[in-house]
């Protein structure tokens, strides 16, 4: 009988025993996910199958940077400031400079180029600060306020006749009335895109993104103004006509409504399509107007919506305007720069590419400059670890 109880006794000492080995055994940890994109086949998740190869390290480097860190930079970083003239108001302030310049094609392809020399001056003006800003390492983009096809005289549906408003998107399609005038605004494009070398002969890569914040009216490629199928034709047409006819290969395409949506499915009613866009981005004013926490909150929400959506895609996301615009009048926020924008970019695991503001003037300012009251601010937000300017950069057009 104690024979029977000692061996009982000893299978359950053993049972428990495994028992107790079994569960201190270390969960194994799983392998790192691999990114499917990668230096030998990053053109395949391009919108330019034939990219040069800077404008392919560009996407693939931006896209990684991305995933951890958040560029900066402001529209006309160079050649617009607050009061004094100089280097970048951003460089001012923080001793650096940008990390992106933003660039229009605004006056290069007004109808008073080349008649008048004013604007041929600002075309030679861009030119340059785009070959400057290349040679120090920082990333060029373009948006394109075009005039409206009647008089070109504004951009502003609020400078239109209705008939005006009605009809301008739509004549800009192929067949329609525009069109030719349409077609002969690109070639400027691709003539000075194609230009765009450095001193070695090397095409500078750029970005850029036609007819942004489209859900708003105040332009006239507004979604007022032509359906999402004419939108989306027109896009698909812009991206064809340079890359194709063209032969343009040093352009990244971004894609860039406002903040007028609530969902994922509302910022992608007019979305070209994964093979027309390169990033995924948003214009955002409106949340970070004197909105607090709760505009800051909402402003990640959209956010999250478009870094989610870049992930999957194996796209860049990007917040390509925002700003709270300070003038005599209208105070700073306290804290707008280094706790309701940081929050809006750094919350939920949201991947931002970079964040461009909007230009300063001699009237207003978007970026502070010494002497001003928030200039504590914005250089606090600057030291941020997830932040990064010109110095930080790392060679974003060569492959690791």
């Amino acid at each position: 009988m104690k024979t029977k109880v000692l061996i009982i006794l000893n299978l359950l000492f053993f049972i428990f025993s495994c028992s107790r080995e079994e569960t201190a055994k270390p969960t194994p940890t799983p392998p790192a996910e691999t990114d499917v994109v990668t230096p030998q086949n990053v053109k395949t998740y391009m919108v330019d199958k034939n990219a040069t190869t800077e404008t392919a390290a560009l996407f693939y480097n931006l896209r990684n940077l991305g995933k951890t860190k958040t560029v900066i930079g402001q529209q006309d970083a160079f050649n617009s400031f607050y009061q004094t003239s100089g280097f970048s108001d951003m460089k001012k302030t923080t001793g650096n400079d940008p990390g992106i310049l933003g660039s229009d094609f605004m006056f290069i392809t007004d109808k008073d180029n080349p008649s008048n020399n004013w604007f041929v001056q600002q075309e030679n003006k861009i030119i340059a600060d785009t070959k400057e800003a290349y040679a120090k390492g920082i990333i060029n983009t373009f948006s394109w306020h075009l005039r409206e096809p009647y008089h070109e005289n504004s951009f502003y549906t609020s400078d239109m006749t209705a008939a005006e408003k009605a009809d301008a998107f739509k004549s800009i399609l192929p067949g329609g009335k525009f069109h030719n005038w349409y077609k002969t605004k690109l070639d400027k494009v691709a003539q000075i895109v194609s230009q765009l070398k450095d001193s070695n002969g090397t095409l500078i890569p750029i970005i850029f993104r036609p007819f942004h914040e489209f859900d708003g009216n105040w332009f006239w490629w507004g979604a007022s103004y032509c359906t999402p199928e004419e939108y989306i034709s027109v896009y698909r047409f812009t991206v064809e006509y340079l890359r194709d006819s063209k032969n343009v290969h040093n352009i990244l395409y971004a894609f860039s409504p406002d903040n007028s949506y609530g969902s994922a499915n509302n910022y992608f009613s007019r979305y070209p399509g994964d093979q027309y866009v390169d990033i995924l981005g948003m214009d955002n004013y409106g949340d970070f107007d004197n909105k607090g926490t709760s505009g800051a909150n909402a402003a990640n929400a959209k956010l999250k919506y478009l870094s989610d959506a870049a992930i999957a895609k194996h796209k860049i996301a990007a917040l390509t305007e925002t700003g709270y615009r300070v003038t005599s009048t209208t105070p700073a926020i306290p804290n707008w720069f280094s706790t309701y924008l940081f929050d809006a970019i750094n919350n939920n695991n949201v991947q931002i590419a970079y964040v461009m503001f909007w230009t300063n003037t001699s009237s207003g300012y978007y970026v502070p400059t010494p002497g001003t009251s928030n200039v504590a601010d914005f250089q606090s937000f600057a030291l941020k670890n997830k932040i990064v300017m010109q110095h930080q950069l790392k060679n974003l057009y060569k492959f690791p």
